[in-house]
């Protein structure tokens, strides 16, 4: 039996679609949203029946008087929920009130599961059996007691990263190896607009960087973790507001501080042309990611099965070989480029509709 799943992924000017059979992408559409536009919006809640509209009239449903046309489940990317274990998650009451309020924090995430209900809901009226799926979040908390403590009582580190990836990737590198995922203890580390590194043991990820705040090694366009104490004269200068401070953590930090660009092809075309500073800037974020992925070997107390490579950064082929030459002595390196983040919510909703996996409750 074949099922017929619709992956959903919001972003900030965007809503991704894709189709699926199974693991196979029947059809996929990138809608764009104008800036200006959203802007009308207060909140990212209030956008639902805008995207709603734009999603029937570029990604119409399918079959609607044919049965092998309908969908077997609607997943979209997880918001910002209360903190939660891995896994897949039915979207129901409580957790579409969380998104709506925004009570967690406002993100174009947040939209995911209540797109996803609208449109299952629309499959149920016409006569399916569709579910409403969410599937591990950016909020997804495994950390062990001790990775919460910062140092400072006031201030309590928090598991916000890009957990579908890392977890897509991590089954995938456990598949290679012929074992399960559960069964394994693996560093990844996904490579993007912003960067984390998390510590995996046996299933759970247990020590793993804030990248939403800028935490871990700078990116392309966040700072990473910076000395606290220079920090907070920089903070009371005067010279900045608290917005020109935020973003020049995320959004303008990094990378695009130091050189103008956030476009990691770009950098490498200024150092091919002589750029030293481009130079600088790309060995400098490439230890800073080696130091991240090595200082969990103490995480997981040198047992490692594999390091995993992943997100845009790792289609460098330079950056991969780099990294292998400061990282490869803890573990064999595993590489797995770009975001799969519309194939890994496939996959969990196949998992729970083939009952691989057990749905879970938002509480």
């Amino acid at each position: 039996m074949s099922f017929r799943i619709l992956a959903i992924n919001p972003g900030s000017t965007s809503t991704k679609l894709s189709l699926f059979k199974d693991l196979s992408e029947i059809r996929s559409v990138n809608i764009s949203h104008d800036a200006q536009e959203l802007m009308r919006f207060s909140s990212v809640a209030e956008q639902e029946e805008f995207r709603l509209s734009l999603i029937r009239k570029n990604f119409p449903a399918e079959g609607s008087g044919d049965h092998e046309g309908k969908l077997d489940a609607v997943i979209g990317r997880g918001g910002l929920l209360r903190p939660l274990e891995g896994g897949v998650y039915n979207v129901s009451p409580p957790m579409l009130n969380d998104l709506r309020s925004a009570v967690y924090g406002e993100h174009a995430s947040n939209l995911g599961a209540i797109l996803a209900q609208r449109l299952a809901e629309e499959q149920r009226t016409n006569g399916g059996r569709c579910a409403a799926l969410i599937a591990d979040p950016v909020v997804v908390d495994e950390l062990d007691p001790e990775a919460r403590i910062s140092g400072c009582p006031e201030i309590e580190r928090k598991s916000i990263f890009h957990a579908l990836n890392q977890k897509s990737v991590g089954r995938s590198a456990a598949g290679e190896m012929g074992k399960s995922y559960q069964d394994l203890n693996l560093i990844i580390a996904h490579m993007g607009g912003g960067i984390s590194v998390g510590a995996h043991c046996r299933g759970r990820i247990i020590g793993v960087n804030n990248a939403l705040d800028g935490d871990g090694p700078f990116s392309p366009e966040r700072s990473g973790g910076l000395p606290a104490g220079q920090l907070i004269k920089l903070a009371l200068s005067g010279r900045f507001n608290e917005e020109e401070l935020k973003k020049m953590i995320t959004g303008k930090g990094g990378m695009y501080a130091y050189t103008g660009t956030k476009d990691f092809a770009e950098l490498f075309n200024r150092i091919e042309s002589g750029d030293s500073r481009a130079e600088l800037v790309y060995r400098a974020m490439t230890l800073q990611i080696a130091q991240e992925i090595s200082r969990h070997g103490a995480t997981l107390k040198g047992d490692i099965d594999g390091i995993v490579l992943t997100g845009g950064m790792a289609k460098s082929t330079e950056l991969v070989e780099d990294l292998k030459k400061r990282i490869s002595f803890l573990a064999p390196v595993f590489v797995y480029p770009g975001e799969r983040e519309m194939a890994a919510m496939a996959e969990n909703a196949l998992d729970v509709l083939s009952g691989r996996q057990d749905m879970k409750e938002y509480v």
